[in-house]
């Protein structure tokens, strides 16, 4: 289908529908993945480091109660 002699619309299977999705998802997944891979300076926090810089523990956060 066309508008103002433009493409706007194709009619495709349900299966290839479904193909052309999971390829989309693959690709998004596959240029975070390398995204992360290309920018990594293999520096790591742990969560105690984490927890300790917004001022709790693992032992506040057990204590706090649950919503």
């Amino acid at each position: 289908m066309t508008r103002r002699r433009e493409p706007v619309a194709a009619v495709v299977a349900y299966e290839r529908l479904t193909e052309l999705e999971q390829a989309e998802a693959d690709l998004k997944d596959l240029a975070l993945v390398l995204t992360r891979a290309a920018t990594d300076g293999g520096r790591r926090t742990s969560l105690d480091d984490v927890l300790a810089a917004f001022g709790h523990s693992r032992a506040t956060l057990e204590e706090s109660p649950e919503d």
